[in-house]
């Protein structure tokens, strides 16, 4: 009896938190192509650093893939699968050169992991290949997604309350907006140049 009491209560905990998640869904237009979109900081609450790694592949003389949004706190494991040497290194994170990093170079198959641990975008580059570039966009929470190629996007699990949301896009200015996220909730941008 006392078992299936436990039961009940962990189902109806369940889904009393279930009802107090809500979804965030829109599109992203002015641009062509993927868009990251983000949920900010939230004040006062940290979020547990994801255990599963990312792989981000150096292949045919390109980061694949060419954008990747990750959490705070994730490791991205730097694959090179070309027959040649390359290298991976950033300037900076959203501007702060301080946190600027040079992971050196490395001939093929081996794989090199990082940890991000500052929110923000940083501009991949491979100083062997200058033509070869890609995107890490560090959300600060695990509420983000990455847009379609038609722009549209939908971040599941976000618990009801207000946000502010970003997109953000390559060589676009990024556009931040204030949302109240009750349930089923839409979120549009149009970013420009």
């Amino acid at each position: 009896m006392k078992r299936i009491a436990l039961v009940t209560l962990t189902a109806m905990a369940a889904l009393g938190t279930a009802a107090f998640a809500g979804t965030i869904h829109g599109k992203v237009s002015g641009v062509n192509g993927e868009s990251a979109v983000y949920v900010e900081a939230v004040a006062g609450k940290t979020f547990p650093a994801p255990t599963q790694h990312i792989t981000l592949d150096q292949k045919g003389l390109m980061f694949v893939p060419h954008i990747v949004v990750i959490a705070q706190g994730t490791t991205v494991d730097f694959l090179n699968s070309d027959s040649v040497a390359h290298n991976v290194f950033w300037i900076s994170v959203s501007g702060n050169k301080k946190l600027g990093h040079n992971m050196g170079t490395w001939p093929k198959g081996e794989q090199h992991p990082f940890k991000f641990d500052n929110p923000g975008i940083v501009a991949l580059l491979c100083n062997v290949h200058p033509e070869m570039s890609a995107y890490v966009i560090v959300s600060p929470t695990p509420y983000f997604a990455e847009t379609d190629k038609s722009g549209e996007f939908k971040i599941d699990n976000v618990p009801d309350g207000a946000y502010t949301v970003t997109a953000w896009h390559e060589g676009a200015k990024s556009k931040s907006n204030p949302l109240k996220v009750a349930g089923d909730t839409t979120a549009d941008f149009t970013l420009t140049k």
